[in-house]
């Protein structure tokens, strides 16, 4: 007597061509896959399809199989997590820590600017700045991952305020250093000097962390697949940092690398702005370091 496959089985004989194609294709180990030359472009296309079929197998199995969907999904997102690298994919937001210390810094040397060189008053910017900063905290008090337009508009601008107030405090310096009317006493001279270059530091590298890829909230969706500023650890292949993605003590690193060594060290930048900025921000610190050294040296007792 031949008995009559059950339910299931006629579910499982429906799985389409595509999907066992998908799978194979998922599954395939092919001679080349240590070669940088591979998709992952690909391989996500094929995770989501494959992903398509085993709901739409789940939902033909029935209630009682949903464990089999579960599993699926979870396998799903193993392969997809080993296939991207972690500043490709969704992750946590990073820390809010980081950047708050950098922008106190920045504040506190702020206000250790003489007066003659902050038009604006000395308290009255630091004050302006610290309540943004609240602002920003409250909003995203641990870990920034919540993506709205006027907390990044908020953002941006107190990094738009103070690289202007920086830019005209460079400015006044400069104006000084030329008419003889600053830098009569070398320490004082070489720790203004030293305030502006640091400020500047601090602000480009808020600049690069907040225009990378759209931000640090949509760095942690993984909206945007293609990098303002090619670090090593995403040129690397062997997959030894798939979990690494770039935070702002990264973006810290490059300005001050880039403001020390006046030019690019290790990680290149790829959009125009980046390499505009970059370029901005070596110009304001050879001007700085030059005069700032030069009429020093030529002070000294």
């Amino acid at each position: 007597m031949r008995c009559r496959p059950g339910p299931r089985v006629v579910a499982l004989r429906r799985v389409s061509p595509a999907a066992v194609d998908t799978l194979r294709a998922v599954t395939k180990q092919p001679p080349d896959a240590e070669q940088p030359g591979s998709s992952s472009a690909e391989a996500g296309r094929l995770l989501e399809h494959l992903a398509a079929e085993l709901r739409r197998l789940q939902a033909q199995l029935g209630p009682a199989w949903g464990s089999l969907g579960d599993a699926g999904h979870r396998g799903a997102q193993e392969v997809a997590r080993a296939a991207l690298p972690a500043w490709r994919r969704l992750t946590r937001g990073e820390p809010r820590w980081p950047v708050s210390l950098a922008v106190l810094l920045m504040i506190g040397l702020q206000v250790r600017l003489p007066g003659e060189l902050t038009p604006a008053g000395q308290w009255l910017l630091p004050a302006i700045e610290l309540v943004v900063l609240v602002v920003l905290i409250v909003a995203n008090p641990r870990r920034i991952d919540r993506r709205s337009p006027w907390l990044r508009g908020l953002g941006l601008a107190l990094i738009g305020t103070a690289s202007l107030a920086n830019a005209w405090s460079v400015v006044l310096l400069i104006d000084g250093l030329v008419h003889g009317t600053t830098g009569d006493d070398p320490v004082p001279l070489l720790a203004t000097g030293a305030n502006i270059w640091i400020t500047n530091v601090i602000i480009f590298a808020l600049w690069y962390w907040e225009l990378d890829r759209g931000g640090p909230a949509a760095r942690s969706a993984g909206i945007d697949p293609h990098p303002d500023f090619l670090f090593p650890q995403m040129a690397d292949t062997s997959g030894a940092f798939g979990d690494w993605e770039p935070q702002f003590t990264d973006y810290g690193y490059v300005a001050f690398t880039n403001a020390a060594a006046f030019s690019p060290t290790d990680t290149m930048p790829l959009s125009r702005w980046a390499k505009l900025a970059m370029m901005l921000q070596s110009a304001i610190s050879l001007v700085t370091a030059a005069l700032v050294i030069a009429r020093a040296v030529n002070i000294l007792k």
